[in-house]
């Protein structure tokens, strides 16, 4: 199975400083195979027939605590819930000059529709959308500093998620296919 693990926070304002190509070297000697590390925020795409999903988090996070001594929250999707995540973005969707676009993944006890309650949506200013382990996020940039999904920051559920813009999402599930087309 082809999956990607997103971690939280690193690379951030100098705190929690990952070096992705050292985290890949370490990850290839707990026998992950096939792995691809995208963009400096947090995304290894790897294959893997012998864990569960529970048991990857458990070694990711062991493996960044031990390469590099401190605690990274680490979430797991694989092939088949990027697909759901990145087809159901709108295709106008983009984060660009004109528009900011985030997927915020779910961690599994905040990963029901009810979320959307927790959340300040101005329907007349963002677009918001639940999918099974992400909810989806639009605005106009013009709009940005408007939006009740800006004030998530700090909250307790805002601990529960990690957060990508649209061009990521959609490149990792890119990356996590060309992976399965040339593996299997």
């Amino acid at each position: 199975m082809i999956y990607v693990a997103l971690l939280r926070g690193i690379n951030v304002g100098g705190n929690t400083k990952v070096s992705m190509s050292q985290l890949k070297t370490a990850l290839e000697q707990t026998g992950l195979r096939a792995i691809k590390t995208y963009i400096n925020s947090g995304n290894i795409i790897f294959r893997d027939n012998s864990h569960t999903s529970n048991e990857l988090v458990d070694l990711v996070e062991r493996t960044i605590r031990t390469e590099f001594g401190f605690e990274v929250k680490v979430l797991i999707r694989d092939i088949n819930a990027m697909k759901t995540v990145a087809e159901a973005l709108p295709a106008s969707w983009r984060n660009d000059s004109t528009m900011k676009c985030d997927v915020m993944f779910l961690w599994d006890d905040v990963d029901h529709e009810d979320v959307l309650k927790q959340l300040i949506i101005k329907p007349e200013i963002d677009s918001v959308l639940y999918v099974p382990g992400a909810v989806l996020f639009a605005v106009d940039r013009q709009n940005v500093t408007k939006s009740g999904l800006v004030k998530i920051v700090g909250t307790p559920l805002y601990k529960k998620m990690t957060a990508r813009n649209c061009n990521t999402t959609r490149k990792l599930f890119e990356i996590m296919s060309s992976i399965e087309e040339i593996t299997i």
